[in-house]
């Protein structure tokens, strides 16, 4: 039951207080999009960039496609890397041919998690170039581990540590108790220690790894960047909706903001409360 739990828990997470209005017009084609192949070619030369995204938002997906085209084209993306795939799955086996359920079942793909018209697309970009996709998060079966591991604590700063503590609480409403705080702390920050290893181990001199992921775990200050080796060359990058401003303190915790149409609203609180009444955490 507990495992269960998590999984709401950390999809829930993913989602909660991100939507921030409605979904603009029809999404136009990735590969007509001067303003973001010219922001992309601003970051580079890099080791690796962190795309930071809203799981549900469209046009963040797009601007993924967008990325993964315009890097292959280049010849120098060295892997597409996942938040949305476990550490270990890998379509490095497969080749540009492979079909979409071969490569989901390389890469052992959620979709109850992921929905796969979503992700789908980005995925195959990369197959087709001849780019091996990685999964870089924590595998589930290694998230009770984690919960009970306080060497987890030590590796933000003290004023860190509290900032992802509160970030969980706001994550789950206010509605996750107390005594969960500190181990699902611990699993987040597990999960960007996991997607750091990935992206450093994928690599490549000369060529950069595109990771995906939820905008949390690319901030500078509290998530993947706080584990990846000195002199690994990472840019951040916060995909925000087009109107909105981005907060004085944000600017520290990513290196880049690119504007992004809004996903639709909805309301994951309520979402999360309704389900809590029936399946308390």
């Amino acid at each position: 039951m507990i495992a269960r739990h998590l999984w709401v828990s950390a999809v829930v997470f993913s989602l909660v207080g991100c939507a921030v209005s409605s979904r603009g017009p029809e999404e136009p084609d990735p590969i007509h999009d001067p303003v973001h192949i010219a922001q992309l070619s601003r970051l580079l030369p890099a080791d690796a960039i962190l795309l930071g995204e809203q799981h549900d938002a469209p046009d963040h997906q797009r601007i993924h496609r967008l990325m993964v085209e315009t890097l292959a084209a280049r010849q120098t993306l060295a892997a597409l890397a996942l938040e949305m795939a476990s550490q270990g799955q890998s379509t490095e086996k497969l080749g540009p041919t492979a079909g979409e359920d071969q490569v989901r079942a390389a890469l052992q793909w959620d979709n109850a998690a992921w929905p796969w018209t979503a992700y789908g697309p980005v995925v195959m970009a990369a197959v087709r170039a001849g780019v091996p996709v990685v999964g870089a998060n924590l595998p589930p079966a290694r998230w009770r581990e984690a919960m009970t591991d306080t060497g987890f604590d030590r590796l933000l700063s003290g004023p860190a540590l509290k900032a992802q503590q509160q970030n969980i609480r706001l994550g789950h409403c206010g509605l996750l108790p107390e005594s969960q705080i500190s181990p699902m702390t611990r699993i987040q920050i597990a999960r960007d220690v996991s997607m750091a290893q990935t992206v450093t181990r994928a690599a490549l001199a000369g060529k950069t790894v595109l990771l995906l992921a939820g905008s949390g775990h690319v901030d500078r200050i509290l998530g993947i960047p706080q584990h990846l080796p000195p002199g690994f060359k990472v840019k951040t990058v916060l995909l925000h909706a087009e109107q909105a401003s981005v907060a004085t303190n944000s600017v520290a915790q990513f290196d880049h903001f690119w504007p992004a149409r809004p996903a639709p609203v909805i309301d994951y609180c309520a979402n999360l409360t309704a389900r809590q009444l029936t399946q308390p955490f």
